[in-house]
């Protein structure tokens, strides 16, 4: 008996329709890599937004060469008192921040010793002049040897002597005399011309004696005044060094005066800017715990660099008629060097500052394009660009206005 097969029962149309479906089924499972799909898949790029913002053009622009330095404020000259005589302290006058002038007393000393050495001097002065006859208010300088007393007395007997003996030598002719009284006579006359050089030349002892007493006198008047111990300049005690009671020796510190106005600021800058430092120069002092600025004028250059900083010292100084600074207070100076020195500048919010990366908005075919530069120094709002610019291009003013779109002016 004859079974029908598979193939024998489908009819020849039934297997066509069969293969189709099998193809739509295989082109449905690999219709995604065909390029007709993936045409279809691909999203269309959104076009750029366009916004509005303040543009700026970069250009330099004068940018002087400015040197920074630190320092601090010191004070224009310092003094510290010490004592020319040695005594005890009697009375201190100053203390800590007082203002003195010039000449005002300090410290007083014990004064009784001084004033005896002043008195017991000028006892043996008006001995001493006394002796040659010299009368009070008297200069020496007017006192003629031959004209003081013990002079004139020895001058008198040489004379007398002299007469005697030319008496004798008229007689000893007509042999009145014998030789041994002439011989005597004449010896007379020579013991008082010895006198008299002796007298002359105790006068000359007694005038160098006045002078040797007038310097004594001078010396322990000047000891007595310099028991009152004086400010030798106008100022502030910065320190006091001693109190009532106290002996102080000779040279010993009994204070520490200042003079304020005006101060020193003392600095100094790199070996590299040695050159560029004059006198005259105006320093732009930022001072600690002053809000203002101060001017400064260089007035001294130290001749030589420091030969283990490799800096050169200047000093600048500051007004302080007021007194509104003190000496000590820390500063931070500028001095500018090159006034005619220029730079690319532009503000501060022209630039971008995120973790250490500094950027602008550049505009770049009517587009914002971020550039990142290289910033140098600021001032007052500024920023020097030293990389990353150029003259000529074309900035956003604002930079936190920046993204990536077209710009319209």
């Amino acid at each position: 008996m004859h079974v029908p097969t598979l193939s024998s029962i489908v009819s020849p149309r039934a297997h066509c329709i069969g293969v189709a479906v099998c193809l739509v089924v295989l082109l449905a499972a690999t219709g995604c890599d065909s390029p007709a799909a993936a045409m279809k898949s691909e999203p269309k790029p959104e076009p750029l937004e366009t916004i509005e913002a303040e543009l700026m053009t970069v250009a330099l622009q004068p940018w002087p060469t400015i040197v920074r330095s630190q320092g601090s404020l010191d004070a224009d000259e310092e003094s510290v008192v010490g004592a020319k005589v040695a005594g005890r302290v009697a009375e201190v006058h100053v203390d800590l921040g007082d203002y003195v002038n010039v000449g005002d007393p300090l410290v007083t000393l014990d004064q009784a010793e001084f004033q005896l050495k002043v008195d017991q001097t000028e006892a043996q002065l008006e001995q001493a002049r006394a002796a040659v006859g010299l009368r009070a208010g008297v200069p020496v300088s007017e006192l003629n040897p031959e004209n003081a007393p013990p002079v004139r007395q020895q001058r008198a007997l040489w004379e007398e002597a002299q007469s005697s003996l030319k008496r004798l030598e008229s007689l000893r002719v007509q042999k009145a005399v014998s030789e041994g009284e002439y011989e005597l006579a004449a010896a007379a006359e020579r013991v008082a011309e010895a006198r008299y050089a002796s007298a002359l030349n105790g006068v000359y002892e007694k005038i160098a004696a006045i002078g040797s007493y007038q310097a004594e006198l001078s010396l322990a008047r000047n000891q007595l005044t310099d028991a009152i111990i004086r400010s030798p300049l106008e100022g502030f005690i910065h320190q006091r060094l001693t109190a009532p009671g106290s002996y102080i020796s000779v040279g010993q510190s009994i204070a520490v005066v200042v003079r304020t106005s005006p101060l020193r600021f003392r600095s100094s800058v790199p070996e590299r800017r040695a050159q560029a430092l004059s006198l005259g120069q105006q320093v732009r002092l930022q001072i600690e715990s002053v809000p203002e600025p101060r001017t400064a004028t260089i007035t001294r250059i130290s001749p030589m660099l420091d030969q283990q900083s490799r800096s050169l010292v200047f000093e600048a100084e500051i007004e302080n008629e007021g007194q509104e600074l003190r000496g000590g207070l820390f500063a931070e100076a500028e001095i500018v060097v090159d006034d005619d020195a220029t730079g690319l500048v532009v503000p501060q919010s022209a630039i971008n500052e995120f973790a250490g990366a500094e950027k602008a908005w550049k505009v770049v075919d009517g587009e914002l394009v971020e550039q990142e530069v290289l910033i140098g120094k600021r001032r007052n709002g500024q920023l020097e660009v030293l990389k990353g610019l150029q003259s000529g291009d074309v900035i956003l003013r604002d930079a936190s206005q920046g993204r990536i779109a077209k710009i319209k002016p």
